[in-house]
């Protein structure tokens, strides 16, 4: 059973598009116009779906009856369609409910942000079970903490690239200590890699980033499958430097993720730091399923678990190239 959920796994990885470290779920923002009327409350709509999931065609933002919407504009926005509009509300929408008509029946989720004409900004995360927020009077800390949080563990989840890699330290290292340290190491440094370039004091170019990340995964598997324990090899002799070089470089793609939903004005330091801890709580769920699945194959049969390291390794090390040569080649 989990030798089979690992294959999914694996499949899905392969089939997903070579942007690895997009988000998947869909973005919806609200932004009070300064300067409203009495009785005008406008505000600024942008709604950005991925066309794979079907939020782009089976998805629809609504609002209270009273808003007119003005006539929308749209483009394509990589693989999500990007519509852009304005809604005119005879009262705030602040203390009522918006909703996203048939997210009930999609495979994904979606994050709605909302910020006032005085820049305080909220975020709340919209699902099938529960498709429809309401915008609170007065923004709330916890609820952009919960929301970046998830945010976070979702993205680790889901962005495949990130996933293989960790899944590869755990495969080319025995130990569960020295596992530890060394994931340790490559979140310290995509941490930190993270918050430099949300905080724009870096900038970093998104496609050689993105080729660059699968080459780390196509690395790691080569040394997994040449990995000989009579004689050590650099990244298993030092792994917390090899992981702690290439945390630098898969920061800037969780970076890249996060700046496609945005950060809340006002709240950017919780937002980053619970992203980060959701990250990490993703991470820690990986290792510890993954060195259970490797511990009961060992007792099992060793020389079977030596045979599964390596053919994951191979399966890995084959879908890193393909997406090596996606990003290379532009090929989505």
């Amino acid at each position: 059973m989990i030798f089979r959920l690992l294959l999914l796994i694996m499949l899905a990885a392969g089939l997903s598009p070579a942007q690895a470290d997009d988000l998947q779920p869909g973005y919806l923002e609200l932004r009070e116009r300064v300067g409203n009327a009495p009785n005008a409350h406008q505000y600024d709509v942008t709604w950005k779906a991925p066309i794979k999931p079907g939020l782009a065609t089976g998805v629809t933002p609504t609002f209270p009856n009273d808003c007119v919407s003005t006539p929308p504009e749209r483009s394509v926005d990589g693989a999500a369609l990007l519509v852009r509009w304005a809604i005119n509300c005879k009262t705030p929408l602040a203390g009522r409910a918006v909703r996203l008509d048939g997210m009930e029946n999609m495979a994904a989720d979606a994050l709605l942000r909302y910020q006032s004409a005085r820049g305080a900004t909220q975020a709340a995360r919209l699902t099938p079970s529960n498709p429809q927020a309401t915008i609170a009077q007065r923004p709330d800390r916890w609820q952009v903490a919960r929301t970046y949080f998830i945010t976070g563990v979702e993205h680790i989840l889901m962005g495949y690239d990130h996933l293989l890699f960790v899944l590869c330290l755990v495969l080319l290292l025995n130990g569960a200590w020295r596992v530890a340290g060394t994931v340790t190491a490559f979140t310290i440094a995509h941490s930190l890699t993270l918050v430099a370039t949300t905080l724009e004091l870096i900038s970093v170019p998104g496609p050689p980033v993105e080729a660059a990340i699968a080459l780390s995964i196509v690395f790691l598997a080569v040394e997994v499958v040449k990995r000989d324990p009579s004689a050590p090899r650099l990244s298993e002799r030092i792994p917390w430097v090899v992981a702690f070089l290439f945390g630098l470089l898969h920061g800037f793609g969780f970076a890249g993720a996060l700046a496609e939903i945005g950060l809340p004005q006002g709240e950017v330091p919780m937002a980053l730091l619970t992203f980060n801890l959701g990250v990490e709580a993703g991470q820690i769920l990986i290792v510890c399923a993954a060195l259970l699945v490797l511990s009961l194959l060992r007792r099992i049969n060793a020389l079977y678990a030596a045979r599964f390291q390596r053919l994951s390794a191979y399966a890995i090390g084959t879908i890193a190239v393909m997406w090596l040569l996606q990003r290379v080649l532009g090929v989505s």
